[in-house]
């Protein structure tokens, strides 16, 4: 169940997966930020943080943007990734929990050095002010 949506999940990263996170968010999903303190709950707003995080974190095609580790066990994956953001290096992990349906119930980010952090937390915050 993990194992077909972190496929699903790779091909949303790739541009290939139609239905998008619409197809792969449950409905009441969880999203945790490494910058916001309180949880964002729900579709709607989780699909928001996830498709800015997705421009800022991974880009456009050539980006700096890998998973470098994976993790899968009964309903829980944890991907280790590494990119660069406005030049700087960024190091984080992606903690991903399905329900039986396959759906992504919780995700949640962990990120570092601070510098990184920074860096995604100012883009990502443009991107969400701007609407997308």
């Amino acid at each position: 169940m993990i194992d077909d949506a972190i496929a699903r999940w790779h091909r949303y990263l790739g541009g290939e997966l139609p239905g998008g996170l619409d197809e792969l968010l449950a409905d009441d999903v969880v999203f945790y930020s490494p910058v916001v303190y309180t949880p964002q709950r729900g579709k709607p707003v989780t699909t928001q943080y996830l498709e800015a995080a997705s421009r800022t974190l991974v880009g456009g095609v050539g980006g700096a943007f890998r998973y470098t580790k994976q993790v899968l066990s009964g309903d829980t994956a944890v991907l280790e990734f590494e990119t660069s953001v406005e030049g700087r290096y960024v190091n984080g992990v992606d903690i991903i929990r399905c329900d039986d349906a396959g759906r992504i119930v919780e995700f949640r980010v962990m990120m570092r050095p601070l510098r990184g952090i920074q860096a995604v937390h100012e883009q990502m915050g443009r991107l969400l002010a701007a609407g997308g």
